[in-house]
């Protein structure tokens, strides 16, 4: 009785093993099967990024499909599309193509509150499911710009606030002056819902060339394009003083006319002129006519520095002017010429006076030094160069014609040696003959000349 027990509880025991091993196999191959089904039947989609109001879309792809059903799917899992049906009462929603292997659907006026995830659904077993995620830009609405002070004196400090209202995601705020970007800094960021508003704060020192310069403030957006406002610097400075001569265009001279104009710009315009001269009184004769400083007639009592000095509400400013007077031009007097005759000699001698004042007609356009340098005349090294010259060709000239005067008038040489012997009818005559004979060889004299 014991052995059939011990039997029977081995054969159930067999029955069992053999049991769990063909549902094991069974399972095995049934779940090798839907891998290989997944795998041949791939469903894909993907994320779309629209701006609030504009159109999105959204497609459902699958990779050899064996007429499996596609179906769309709201984040509500509200069913949108099936098959090529929408049973969703939305018009928003338009079919664009249908087929095994593809449902994509057109989303218009898409806001935020369509944000979320849209699934795609393949009915296959198991059932396979993806979703796509419909990410909404929204645009700031405005840009608004907000200065702290209407006016700014130079040298002042400017403060600009730029807020840039109701985005997603946050606006990153920029801002140029001019062509030239500034750096800013974050002042605030306010979260309402799902949009958010940005504050930006700009400080700048300004300068008199900032007056009327923009300053744009800019929202770098990926939903926005070409979105900015402007504020034109709006700052006060003392004037701008320069001071420029009408006439001469050249050396200052006594006798001259004389005349400067003073240029000074500011703001506020209401700019007050003044003109003085340093370490002395303005000469009497002087004619002040506004901004310009004439002198009819120049002497050298006028030398001196001239400030023009100009104010206004900011400040004042002012800018000098150096006038030197020199003597008036001298012209030089031409070349006298002195003939001297020598037989066969003739010298020129030419003669040309320099005085220290004397200045060439032509000269050149040369300004009043500012700063009050010293200019001196100077005797102009070409005119001394050519006197030299003429006078060392006339010397050597001389030279030659005396040279050649004394080589025709050469010295000639007398004796009194055998006076008379021309006469004699032969040579003791002529010795008997001859004047004083040996007793005069005394007399023999000689010329040279």
């Amino acid at each position: 009785m014991a052995n059939t027990a011990i039997w029977s509880l081995g054969a159930s025991l067999l029955f069992f093993f053999v049991s769990a091993s063909f549902l094991q196999k069974d399972l095995q191959t049934e779940r090798e099967l839907l891998e290989n089904t997944v795998e041949e039947q791939n469903l894909v989609t993907d994320d779309v990024m629209v701006v609030e109001g504009e159109v999105a879309t959204i497609s459902c792809r699958v990779k050899n499909n064996d007429d499996s059903v596609i179906q769309l799917l709201n984040p509500n899992r509200q069913t949108i599309y099936f098959r090529d049906f929408r049973p969703l009462k939305d018009s928003r929603f338009q079919l664009v193509n249908f087929s095994n292997s593809e449902l994509r659907v057109l989303f218009s006026n898409v806001s935020l509150l369509d944000e979320g995830r849209y699934f795609c659904q393949l009915y296959t077993d198991p059932p396979q499911e993806v979703f796509s995620t419909i990410t909404v830009l929204v645009p700031p609405t405005s840009l608004l710009i907000d200065v702290r002070d209407e006016t700014v004196t130079e040298g002042e400090e400017a403060e600009l606030n730029c807020t840039a209202i109701g985005s997603k995601p946050a606006t990153k705020i920029r801002w140029f002056k001019g062509d030239k970007e500034l750096q800013g800094k974050k002042l605030s960021e306010v979260v309402e819902g799902k949009t958010v508003t940005v504050t930006s704060q700009l400080l700048m020192t300004v300068h008199s060339d900032d007056d009327g310069v923009p300053i744009t403030c800019m929202a770098d957006h990926p939903a926005a394009k070409d979105l900015q406002e402007q504020r034109p610097l709006n700052v006060l400075y003392k004037p701008k003083v320069k001071i420029s001569v009408n006439f001469p265009q050249g050396l200052t001279r006594e006798g001259e006319a004389f005349e400067m104009t003073c240029t000074a710009e500011g703001k506020p315009r209401n700019v007050a002129v003044h003109w003085l001269r340093l370490e002395d009184e303005l000469p009497a004769h002087i004619l002040l006519e506004g901004p310009n400083l004439l002198i009819n007639n120049l002497n050298k009592t006028d030398n001196g520095t001239y400030r023009c000095l100009a104010s206004n509400s900011v400040g004042e400013s002012y800018d000098d002017y150096t006038l030197r007077v020199y003597d008036p031009p001298t012209t030089i007097p031409p070349p006298t010429t002195t003939t001297t005759i020598i037989p066969t000699i003739t010298t020129t001698t030419t003669t040309i006076i320099i005085s220290p004042d004397t200045a060439p007609t032509t000269e050149p356009a040369v300004h009043d030094s500012r700063a009050g340098e010293d200019d001196t005349m100077k005797v102009d090294h070409a005119v001394i160069g050519g006197v030299v010259a003429v006078v060392v060709f006339a010397m050597l000239c001389l030279v030659i014609i005396l040279g050649r005067y004394f080589a025709r008038h050469k010295g000639t040489y007398f004796t009194h040696e055998a006076k008379g012997a021309d006469d004699a009818a032969d040579a003791d005559t002529a010795i008997i003959n001859a004047e004083g004979g040996q007793n005069n060889s005394e007399e023999k004299k000689e010329y040279f000349i």
